[in-house]
């Protein structure tokens, strides 16, 4: 009905969450049979939840991180399901066109690729299928498709994929779970995996297109014997050297001879496809018969670590980790509010205050190469890394910075991004990040026994990148000694039962101890303490009834304080909290004591000093005591004296010391600058003030008796009635004529 002209369509519904899935595969041969050329592309629809994208761009299309998240966990079940004899390029895309906010879609989309791949006439083994694990606190069972609500608690969060009979992926987080607990929750996943797969599989028998198995390359008939024959010794001997640049130099020298020796019977690309497959069971034999492996090490050693701290003198944290051949240079880095991740998604989105970023450049391998945004790989590998080290990030109530980690990785030879886990640790330490406590990372492999000869798997510790490009599993793990944090398990074919999954786990919990303690070993060690050079952040209260007195009139208030003490910024919610943040360099001691200022209550009898005359008008000076506050000095309390014009004693702009008196029920302050200069001046002031008073008083007792006695002289005092005068003149008090 829908996509009739793709090799395979489907709509797939859960709630009402639809996503719509296409397969197509092109006309032409483009590989050489040795991988399968799939590309998967996941998008979410702004659509889907009835908005339209943010930002100057309305049209969806560009890829965002979540998007490269899921695709990537749908390409690594899917892709060892098709055959690697299959050379034509093939495509699946997903969108989600409408989504419900119920459940995430990450673990949907992985069921719906393999249900178009299914009934698609591209080749495909077995259906595969995806289920989300969650485990609420508490809880003696795990979660199978929890929900986006039931996931805000969960102590886990696994992603597993598999077919009817075998776990082909795993990606999970959590707060330092168990091995019985995980190992139980990838039971339970892979038992609704299982019903998944059976349905899908009866589904594509009903209406899936045949299968295209004769397009599918095969290796020339006896090509590999003729290459053992030719080269198979010195591949063995090639594939024994321990330096990976000596090796891979070796190998290829071999291989030239090998293709110049066949080049009449078979075509070179045969030949080297021969080659791999020849080395991959020379590693394999050398592994499962002698125990040995190409650097020398037995199945269960870790390689040499070195690791210091501080290595560059401006970041705010920063450490340098090698382990063997593989060697990341971590930098963290703290900021504000401002500098935490936004998200921009058709789900729940909010801030990341912690964050890492993960460079791989070609020189780490040897290589030239693209440089620009960051690839699938490199976003994956953050992600995984960054998941590790959430759980020992201390919350925002104890550490209010934004943290963000960078991870270069400048020599790579198996598990750069559990080596970004423990280099990373080391530079949260030497930045003075409060961690809870500290994580490692390592990578375990396996080799598939001869079933033929009775031969048991063996798992690897700390795998090399040839013993994960040519083994059967590559399993990342993180964590400490006590629980993991994050788990990442890619299986290349079916079989790995959970009893071989618990031994790599119980050989990783011994790896990740050991890897600790060498950490511990770090030569300088961690700071341990926040750089000098790191910005400062500092968090207060201030009354609900202030909030506007601190933002002031557009905000200017908080614009003259970041001006005056070059904080970066303010932040004032409406409870009242103040977060301030400033980077290297400003006064933030001065920052907060102006906003203590503007948000103080006046106190009745405190002398506040240096106030600011604001205005001077003949009855008195208005004062401002604090920023924004002013008060009344009336003319009377200007000075000890009497003043007839307050200009006498002040004018605008002049700083004086004065005291409050007392407010009254309308919050108007009383101020006084008389009762401070009777406060300093002491006794000397006072007995000059009463000298000041009886000299008055003797000056008015004269005036009285000089007036008396003119009253006497002149006959009487006007104010008497002696038959002169008007009778109102004398009731108005005023002399007879």
């Amino acid at each position: 009905r829908i996509g009739l002209q793709a090799n395979g369509a489907v709509m797939v519904t859960e709630g009402e969450t639809v996503l719509y899935a296409t397969i197509c595969a092109g006309r032409d041969v483009t590989a050489d049979g040795g991988f399968v050329p799939l590309t998967v592309n996941y998008q979410e629809r702004f659509s889907a939840v009835g908005k339209t994208a943010g930002g100057y761009r309305k049209r969806d299309g560009g890829v965002r991180e979540n998007e490269t998240l899921i695709g990537r966990l749908v390409d690594r079940p899917l892709r060892p399901m098709i055959p690697k004899g299959w050379a034509y390029d093939t495509q699946i895309l997903e969108w989600v066109l409408s989504y419900d906010g119920v459940r995430s879609t990450d673990a949907l989309a992985i069921t719906a690729a393999s249900a178009v791949a299914a009934i698609s006439d591209v080749p495909l083994k077995k259906p595969v299928a995806g289920v989300r694990v969650g485990w609420a606190p508490g809880a003696s069972e795990p979660l199978i498709n929890p929900t986006v609500e039931q996931m805000r608690d969960s102590r886990l969060d696994l992603v597993l994929a598999g077919t009817e009979d075998a776990v082909m992926m795993i990606e999970g987080f959590g707060d330092f779970l168990t091995v019985d607990e995980m190992l139980y929750a990838i039971e339970k996943g892979h038992e609704a995996v299982a019903k998944a797969c059976k349905d899908i599989k009866a589904w594509a028998e009903q209406v899936g297109r045949p299968k295209m198995t004769e397009k599918m390359l095969v290796a020339p008939e006896g090509v590999d014997a003729a290459v053992a024959e030719a080269v198979g010794a010195d591949l063995a001997t090639a594939m024994a050297i321990g330096p990976k640049q000596q090796r891979g130099a070796a190998v290829e020298q071999v291989r030239n001879r090998a293709m110049e020796a066949l080049k009449d019977q078979f075509q070179a690309t045969d030949v080297r496809l021969a080659c791999g497959r020849i080395e991959s069971q020379a590693i394999r034999n050398m592994i499962r018969r002698e125990g040995r492996r190409q650097d020398g090490r037995d199945v269960n050693t870790v390689r040499p670590i070195a690791s210091e701290g501080g290595l560059l003198p401006r970041a705010h944290g920063s450490s340098l980790f090698t382990r063997g051949e593989t060697q990341a240079i971590a930098v963290a880095t703290l900021g504000g509010k401002v500098d935490a991740q936004r998200t921009d998604g058709i789900g729940d989105s909010e801030d990341r205050r912690f964050y890492l970023h993960y460079f791989f450049p070609p020189s780490s391998v040897g290589e030239t190469g693209r440089i620009g945004a960051a690839n699938r790989r490199e976003v994956g590998h953050g992600n995984l890394a960054e998941r590790a080290l959430a759980p020992i990030i201390p919350p925002e109530e104890q550490f209010p910075f934004t943290v963000r980690l960078e991870s270069t990785i400048t020599e790579s030879n198996g598990s750069s991004s559990m080596a970004s886990v423990c280099a990373g640790c080391l530079a949260l330490q030497d930045a003075g990040v409060p961690i809870s406590r500290k994580v490692a990372g390592i990578a375990m492999g396996l080799i598939l026994g001869d079933e033929a000869e009775g031969e048991a798997p063996v798992v690897l510790t700390d795998i090399l990148g040839s013993e994960d490009a040519l083994g059967d599993m590559d399993f990342k793990i993180a964590g400490d000694a006590e629980g993991l944090t994050a788990f990442q398990l890619d299986i290349k074919v079916e079989g790995i039962t959970l009893p071989v999954m618990r031994t790599a786990l119980e050989r990783a919990r011994v790896g990740l101890i050991h890897i600790l303690g060498e950490m511990e070993k770090a030569d300088p060690p961690p700071g341990g303490e926040m750089s000098k050079y790191a910005p400062q952040i500092r968090t207060m209260t201030v009354s609900k009834k202030y909030i506007g007195r601190v933002i002031g009139k557009g905000g200017e208030q908080i614009k003259s304080i970041c001006e005056q003490t070059k904080i970066d910024t303010i932040d004032i919610n409406d409870d009242g909290k103040v977060v301030l943040n400033g980077g290297f360099g400003c006064d933030m001691d001065a920052a907060v004591a102006i906003i203590e200022s503007l948000t103080v209550e006046p106190e009745v009898g405190k002398t506040y000093r240096g106030a600011r005359v604001t205005k001077v008008l003949e009855f008195g000076a208005f004062v401002e005591v604090l920023p924004g506050i002013e008060g009344l000095c009336h003319v009377s309390e200007l000075d000890v004296t009497r003043v007839n014009n307050p200009k006498d004693v002040v004018n605008e702009g002049d700083r004086i010391d004065v005291k409050l008196l007392e407010t009254n029920e309308r919050g108007q302050l009383k101020l006084s600058r008389r009762e401070v200069l009777l406060d300093e001046g002491g006794d000397e002031v006072r007995a000059q003030l009463e000298e000041a008073k009886m000299a008055r008083e003797e000056a008015r007792d004269a005036r009285k008796a000089e007036a008396e006695d003119r009253a006497q002289s002149d006959g009487g005092g006007w104010g008497e009635d002696r038959g002169g005068g008007n009778p109102d003149d004398r009731r108005r008090g005023r002399p007879p004529p």
